[in-house]
């Protein structure tokens, strides 16, 4: 049996870019949780390690003092893959209880039962991603799982972790409270909205949860005239806007301003889309501005399959739905409009008339016209000054990651022309 579980990120975490530059692979949300929030879930009480990028371990460090990071310090641990989706269904197939076993599902690494023989090799390997290789010699079982590849695969789930998440999170609150609302609220299928301690449901709004539970967290405020159709999640003191429209899916992170039509989309927290404009089957980092009328497209012309750049290679999504993907930290100007699969990287100002290319590498400055290269004090000087808006300080170690993700996407910028 193991007696810890370690979450690991995989060779594979680099189709997840821009969106895992600046956290783990499995600090990514779909449905209400991360999918780390999942894991903790569904093995609870299990002493947790979390492998992450070297880069990363000091940050880690800070923000999960109650985890161990990159160290393991037990005689057996199951080791989960940071990309899979982890339910009841899983830890059923994958349990804490029997012996050594690699799990597989293709070419990727879904979890490992490892004893202590094997266990000191990869005691030596926990500074870098890791492979198949690590887990060699292992006895190998194929299995089926839900796995996050590619950042739509994350907005294509969302729908039935929003649910999922709803349904374990209400086993484990009791009586779950409908309070702060004011007269003149709507809510549809009250059975299935939850509202969290000190949030506000203002008059004219409207909660319609009859094809899909509503979560909204403590402190949140749902301004009059705006319009929620569930499944939905709004976290933590974000605030919707008077008159927004959230279609199905749509998921926002904790501290948030969000208004306009948002359909389909998962915000992380501290980013702002308040203002009239679209965003669908979207997926924002963290500390992202939209511009006022920022709109994006998610659906060709021609209703043909999207192709997204991953890694500066474009990719067949097979979905006939993908819009943006932002990495943390950027911004539009206003009136910015943005292809189907357009992809923007870490700390990108983009602005202009026009559709910008349908991919700007971190630390782009422009748009249509021409890009350049957001210069990197000025980048931290904004990023600083946004996040004390929040009172929450930019740490050596956040400036630190800063500036490493500058350094590893020099090679793009060069590519494109950009100075660096």
């Amino acid at each position: 049996m193991a007696d810890s579980i370690c979450i690991f990120e995989g060779m594979y975490y680099n189709r997840l870019l821009p969106l895992a530059y600046l956290r783990p692979v499995y600090d990514l949300r779909c449905g209400i949780l991360s999918l780390r929030g999942k894991i903790e879930r569904y093995y609870s009480g299990v002493p947790i390690t979390l492998h992450c990028r070297n880069y990363m371990a000091d940050y880690m460090e800070l923000k999960h003092p109650e985890h161990k990071i990159n160290i393991l310090q037990t005689n057996s641990v199951l080791f989960i893959n940071g990309r899979v989706i982890v339910n009841e269904e899983f830890s059923r197939k994958i349990p804490l209880e029997g012996p050594e076993k690699l799990y597989m599902m293709g070419d990727t690494v879904v979890a490992a039962r490892v004893g202590s023989e094997k266990l000191d090799d990869l005691k030596k390997a926990m500074n870098d991603v890791l492979s198949q290789g690590d887990f060699a010699g292992l006895p190998e079982e194929e299995v089926k799982v839900d796995i996050i590849h590619y950042p739509w695969d994350l907005t294509q789930h969302n729908e039935n972790e929003l649910k999922s998440d709803f349904a374990q999170l209400m086993r484990e609150i009791d009586n779950a409270p409908v309070n702060n609302v004011y007269d003149g609220v709507f809510l549809l299928n009250k059975k299935d909205i939850y509202i969290g301690e000190g949030a506000k449901i203002y008059p004219g709004a409207v909660l319609d949860a009859e094809d899909g539970p509503i979560f909204v967290g403590k402190g949140a405020k749902i301004l009059p005239g705006a319009s929620i159709q569930g499944p939905a999640f709004i976290g933590d003191y974000t605030i919707v806007k008077m008159g927004a429209h959230l279609y199905h899916n749509s998921n926002i992170g904790r501290v948030c301003k969000v208004g306009g039509e948002i359909e389909n989309s998962i915000i992380h927290s501290f980013s702002n889309k308040q203002h009239d404009g679209f965003l669908g089957n979207s997926y924002l980092g963290s500390w992202v501005n939209l511009g006022a009328g920022t709109n994006n497209s998610d659906l060709k012309n021609n209703y043909g399959s999207i192709k997204v750049y991953i890694n500066g290679e474009p990719i067949d999504s097979g979905s006939q739905f993908v819009g943006l993907t932002m990495g943390d930290h950027s911004k539009s100007a206003i009136n910015s409009t943005f292809n189907t699969g357009t992809v923007i990287g870490v700390s990108c100002n983009i602005y202009g008339a026009g559709f910008p290319p349908r991919y700007v590498p971190s630390f782009g400055w422009g748009g249509s016209d021409s890009l350049t290269t957001y210069d990197l004090e000025r980048s931290i000087e904004v990023a600083q000054r946004v996040m004390e808006r929040r009172d929450i300080e930019m740490t050596a170690a956040d400036e630190k990651m800063f500036r490493k993700v500058f350094d590893l996407t020099r090679e793009e910028r060069r590519k494109r022309g950009m100075p660096n």
